[in-house]
């Protein structure tokens, strides 16, 4: 999990390499390293830590070239060193970055020790460096040797090569791990995400699997698995290098939070148009697939699997079709009874996640026809492999914690149960009606919720100098406490876990003291006094609660039981505005603690590896 760019110019292109690390850091940021190709020369540095360690080094020594290829990387073979820093090298005449995990690299690590190699990391990844040469040596013919290297690798990768002596070019393949050429004026760019080439042009070539692309200055070549010169698609992204800048606030997750009003009012905004829902919106078929779905199967990670939890309670209380969420990388390695009357929805960010990606493809081979993804990126690798797609408009998320593609991946999944609800006839008019009108009035009850924020961060002050929290929550808002959690955990380093309310005399209420606070959802529903009898089991036991309330929800405060009242309570939508102070709540705890809030340790943002 690691960031990949390159170029080719006639201009010095270390600026653009670097300003394209900046922007990729977010994905992997262990090490650093670029690899430059002027005069026949091939250069190469490489630095332990963040990109702008690298670029100080670059600075020194006056490092220029028009042709190189750069890196940051998130360590998945060999502990974070120079020596395990990418570009890797064949020599003084081929260099190498790589995204991804090889998976015999054992096996070819041994044939080509045989055949008088040394190697001088820890990694797989140098293993390509290698084989690229040999074959290069034998065929003296840059990009027959990358297609010959790549068709003896196991595993995925998205690969980018620069020889000394191939002027003006580079060539790069992907199997299994995003990569994208960007189109210039007499310039070419590669890189594993756009994010890093929107400061030199918007123009993108996605590559397709098995790939192999020869890019130089005027002319790009590009090849498919077979080896035929194929021609793909020139699209323009949406995003600019605006989108991808921090501006005035503290930090990018901060401003992600802050940005959902906006995402969540551009990502409903062709939904709630007009006065009725339209299938559409999912694709040309979804009318035709709703009608025939019988049953529910979302698949995704981590936090978007917490959205895909809420989801089933959604769907089966106002769609009444059977639901189940899975994750991903469970549930492709487990036997299941396929339903062929089954819609397999796929939730991602970025698109581009390993495990869902591969649960997809189990889907299909198992005879799922029907599958629906709902995704952040137009162009990415999952939305082209579903039948129909929802685009989220989050915008680009920099912060690893994700916040708004959570909420807007919500707002989706709700439109969703309500169209397949409207396809069963379990949704009149008058209801439709309420439904569009809530859809509506959200991105101004989220701006609501987050003027609380001075008094969040008063609360996350009592939980700086915690080890530990317990987050409750009954009914659809268990899975928003188990991504209070998961936000808790990620950005401050606090261990939390979250419990459904009710589970409390099963076996957490043990670990209930002064020393952990409790954050507890509640909502005024139906299970509302379910839960004033859970939360008096935790104060009665010495507990510190901090209550996140509807404005109409009835709890007494006292010295251990701290309450903020959101709006009046939002019914179905509720989930989406009681996600926002936990945001919040991790963001001022991360702050309280001092660590890195948009970079914490040992995660990165998209995860493109097994």
């Amino acid at each position: 999990m690691c960031g990949i760019i390159g170029a080719v110019a006639q201009r010095n292109v270390v600026p653009i390499l670097l300003e394209g690390l900046r922007r990729l850091e977010y994905r992997g940021y262990d090490s650093a390293g670029l690899a430059i190709v002027r005069d026949g020369d091939l250069q190469r540095l490489r630095s332990l830590g963040r990109v702008e360690t690298l670029a100080a080094a670059v600075a020194q020594q006056g490092l220029q070239g028009e042709r190189g290829i750069a890196h940051t990387r998130w360590a998945t073979h060999g502990v974070p060193s120079e020596d395990n820093a990418h570009p890797h090298a064949s020599g003084d005449r081929v260099a190498v970055v790589h995204n991804g995990i090889i998976e015999n690299h054992e096996a070819l690590r041994e044939a080509l020790r045989a055949a008088g190699y040394v190697f001088s990391s820890q990694t797989d990844s140098e293993v390509i460096a290698h084989l690229v040469h040999q074959h290069y040596v034998q065929s003296a013919d840059l990009c027959q040797a990358v297609r010959q290297a790549s068709s003896r690798l196991e595993g995925t990768y998205a690969i980018a090569v620069v020889a000394a002596d191939a002027p003006d070019r580079l060539v790069c393949a992907r199997r299994g791990s995003p990569l994208l050429i960007g189109l210039g004026i007499e310039e070419n760019f590669v890189a594993s995400d756009v994010s890093a080439l929107l400061p030199v042009t918007q123009r993108i070539i996605y590559l397709e699997e098995g790939d192999v692309a020869d890019v130089g200055r005027y002319v790009i070549h590009v090849y498919d698995r077979e080896g035929e010169p194929v021609e793909r698609e020139v699209s323009v992204s949406e995003q600019s290098a605006e989108m991808t800048e921090l501006g005035n606030w503290r930090h990018f997750m901060q401003k992600e939070i802050h940005e959902q009003p906006r995402a969540l009012t551009d990502t409903l905004h062709d939904v709630v148009m007009g006065e009725q829902l339209s299938p559409g919106v999912f694709g040309p078929d979804a009318a035709a697939v709703f009608a025939q779905t019988g049953s529910v199967l979302l698949l995704a990670c981590g936090t978007s699997h917490h959205a895909a939890r809420v989801a089933c309670y959604w769907i089966e209380s106002l769609a009444g079709i059977r639901c189940q969420a899975e994750i991903a990388s469970e549930y492709r390695y487990r036997d299941s009874i396929p339903d062929p009357q089954a819609l397999v929805v796929t939730l991602s960010q970025s698109g581009e996640t390993a495990d869902t990606l591969a649960a997809l493809k189990h889907a299909q081979s198992l005879g799922h026809d029907h599958t629906l993804c709902i995704c952040n990126v137009p162009e990415s690798a999952l939305v082209r492999a579903s039948k129909l797609r929802f685009l989220t408009r989050a915008g680009p998320e920099i912060g690893v914690a994700s916040t708004k593609a959570f909420t807007t991946q919500l707002a989706a999944l709700f439109v969703l149960t309500l169209l397949l609800a409207k396809a069963r006839g379990r949704l009149d008019a008058a209801q439709e009606q309420s439904h569009i009108h809530a859809l509506r009035a959200l991105p101004g009850a989220v701006q609501r919720v987050l003027a609380l924020e001075d008094e969040v961060a008063h609360w996350a002050e009592r939980f700086a100098g915690k080890q530990h929290a317990l987050f409750l929550g009954r009914g659809m808002h268990y899975p928003i406490a188990m991504e209070g959690a998961l936000k808790l955990k990620e950005i401050s380093y606090i261990h939390a876990e979250a419990y459904p309310a009710g589970e409390l005399k099963h076996g957490p209420l043990a670990l209930v003291d002064r020393d952990m606070p409790v954050v507890a959802i509640a909502p005024n529903d139906a299970l509302l006094e379910k839960l004033k009898s859970n939360l008096h089991e935790v104060s009665a036991r010495g507990g510190e609660l901090f209550v996140f309330a509807d404005a109409d929800t009835h709890i007494a405060e006292g010295e251990a039981v701290h309450q903020l009242r959101l709006d009046a309570h939002a019914g179905w939508l509720s989930p989406i505005l009681h996600t926002v102070p936990l945001q919040l709540l991790a963001y001022h705890a991360a702050l309280q603690k001092g660590t890195d809030v948009d970079k914490p340790r040992n995660l990165a943002k998209s995860v493109t590896v097994e």
